[in-house]
């Protein structure tokens, strides 16, 4: 059977890895994207290197060039990666130390463990930054879809039947309120990310005066106020995915809000309800039956929430069993943060676009909403103002509903005299309960879907993504 030698087998064995070990064990397939942050590690680690003497002037502005060199081949598609050398830490270094002898000296003082961990921490934080600006284009074409359909009213719905009326741009505003809690959760996930592990070496640190907090600062690890952020126990530091964990617990949660938004589309887009219209751009057709136009991009949408919450469950699982500190089962954890970074992004950005390209069949929205018992709650609270107690108006109420529906007639085409025949305290004036634009001007309570509100509403949001 072929050998194959890792760089980062040592002295200490007398035999050499057979080739389905290396196989079984490299992390390079898919550790390779976290190339530009490992070459920031190393540009850091290497200043900070000749700050202490480890490292002549001469001997860093090498490492720098032969690094950039590197970067640039990689960026370009040029650069050659060898599974051999496991992952890409050691692809990096064996060629650096190949065109520039001195390279070797770049490690001194770190170990992959800690090394792995920064990169990691930076490449999660690029990748938050990004996901920010994705959801938040996403809610602005929420927003837009309301502005643009704002006097639009629908049912709304609980037990996916319907309850009361309300604007469509509140229905969407409530998708914009929920993936705002989404980039709250991921800016707190970001503060624990932004974090400096280099220093803890593989799990005691080093003896060698490092200087982290200048790491730390040329890396960008402060706090808003430029204070260094630095962990404070090298074995936790080394074997510590929190910041993982954190992140997919995160965007787990986006996914399913995500996934509702795509069920209601979903919905609204089927011939039942034909409240909106999808563009063909984002639709599908059958195989079979030629007159189908399938929501398959919202479809995908909330299937890929499946995978997004696996990941969090196989993360978690990962480590629940691990004894302190760093062990091989972390090594597990990539591509399951990949994975699950690549999800949530591509779905907020299909999203977006396909919402932009969605047009709203008012028509049909006010043939739903026009539905006379969405106001029975109405004609409730119209009963508690003439002073009768609320559970005895829905008691009440909902005798009225059960006389509409013998009697066949719609709730508001009851007469006065109907009405009257269920109890005596209603006047000439019930009627007017019934009217669909004064009862949505009365909603006017903070968080309301009353047409003031929604308005102000829309104009909140506008102003605040804009």
């Amino acid at each position: 059977m072929k050998k194959i030698s890792p760089v980062s087998r040592s002295g200490r064995f007398a035999r050499e890895v057979s080739a389905d070990v290396a196989q079984f064990t490299e992390s390079i397939s898919f550790d390779h994207r976290l190339w530009r942050h490992d070459i920031l590690g190393s540009l850091a680690h290497a200043a900070m290197l000749r700050k202490i003497g480890v490292l002549t002037k001469s001997e860093e502005i090498a490492i720098v060039r032969g690094l950039d060199k590197i970067g640039r081949e990689i960026a370009a598609g040029k650069f050659k990666w060898k599974p051999e050398l496991e992952d890409v830490h050691m692809n990096i270094e064996a060629e650096l130390t190949k065109r520039v002898p001195v390279g070797a000296k770049l490690h001194t003082a770190r170990s992959r463990n800690d090394q792995v961990t920064l990169d990691m921490r930076l490449w999660l934080r690029d990748e938050i930054v990004s996901l920010l600006g994705e959801i938040t284009d996403l809610q602005r074409a929420l927003v837009s879809l309301g502005k643009k359909n704002s006097d639009v009213l629908i049912p709304g719905y609980t037990h996916l039947q319907r309850a009361q009326p309300v604007y469509l741009a509140h229905h969407l505003l409530a998708y914009v309120e929920m993936l705002e809690r989404d980039c709250e959760r991921l800016w707190d996930c970001h503060s624990r990310a932004n974090v400096c592990p280099l220093g803890s070496g593989a799990i005691a640190g080093s003896t060698l005066p490092l200087d982290r907090v200048l790491v730390a600062k040329l890396l960008g690890f402060v706090d808003a106020s430029g204070k260094p952020q630095l962990t404070q126990n090298s074995m936790d530091a080394v074997s510590d995915r929190d910041f993982v964990v954190e992140f997919c617990a995160a965007a787990a949660l986006l996914a399913v809000h995500l996934s509702r938004l795509a069920e209601d589309l979903i919905f609204w887009a089927s011939a039942e309800f034909d409240f909106i219209n999808i563009a063909d751009a984002y639709t599908t057709g059958s195989s079979l039956m030629p007159q189908k136009k399938n929501p398959d991009i919202a479809e995908l949408a909330r299937g890929k929430t499946g995978r997004v919450i696996g990941n969090l469950v196989a993360l978690l699982t990962l480590l629940k069993g691990l004894p302190m500190a760093y062990n091989r089962d972390l090594q597990e954890d990539k591509e399951r943060l990949f994975d699950t970074a690549d999800t949530v992004r591509a779905t907020v950005r299909i999203m977006a676009a396909m919402l932009r390209n969605t047009k709203v069949n008012a028509r049909a929205c006010a043939a739903a909403a026009s539905d006379p018992v969405l106001l029975a709650t109405d004609l409730a609270d119209y009963l508690v103002k003439k002073g009768m107690p609320f559970r005895q108006a829905y008691h009440v109420v909902g005798k009225i509903v059960a006389l509409a529906e013998k009697s066949g007639k719609p709730l508001n085409q009851l007469t006065s005299t109907e009405l009257q025949s269920v109890d005596k305290i209603f006047g000439h004036d019930v009627l007017g309960v019934f009217n669909l634009q004064r009862a949505m001007a009365k909603r006017n309570l903070i968080g309301a879907p009353g047409t003031k509100e929604v308005v102000k509403q829309l104009v909140r949001w506008r102003e605040r993504l804009s």
